[in-house]
């Protein structure tokens, strides 16, 4: 990881669970973390989207999104399966790193199934400038 990388996803915008807070620096160092590691697997693959997920004992999974003729999974539903598929009971926050505005429905849905309904979803930009939080449910 560079250093401009780590130093990018220090300075978000938003915090909590309720939406944008212009200004704002992302107060959490290990929702910092989860950022950088969305945005490593984004640029790392030259994918669209990067996401991290940290679970209830403060392990992360890391993906991108994936684009196969016979299957598609954005970054954020495919980290939230490589959780369940590690042995994962819950989720504490989620990241995706997109050029996206907002985070889809059924990518929200996904953490609301393994993290529960006030699960925070960051949103960040493709430079690491977090755009939003919101709530899984």
């Amino acid at each position: 990881m560079s250093d401009d990388a780590a130093n990018s996803a220090d300075s978000g915008t938003g915090s909590g669970t309720g939406g944008p807070a212009a200004g704002a620096q992302v107060p959490d160092a290990e929702d910092r973390k989860i950022i950088t590691l969305a945005r490593s697997a984004r640029a790392r693959n030259g994918v669209p989207e990067g996401a991290a997920v940290r679970d209830e004992t403060g392990r992360t999974y890391v993906a991108g999104s994936v684009e196969l003729d016979s299957l598609k999974l954005s970054a954020l539903r495919t980290a939230v399966a490589m959780a369940v598929a590690s042995g994962a009971q819950s989720l504490e926050a989620a990241a995706v790193v997109s050029a996206a505005g907002e985070v889809p429905d059924e990518d929200r849905a996904a953490v609301k199934d393994l993290g529960g309904a006030g699960t925070p979803v960051l949103l960040a930009g493709p430079d690491g400038t977090l755009r939003t939080t919101v709530t899984a449910g």
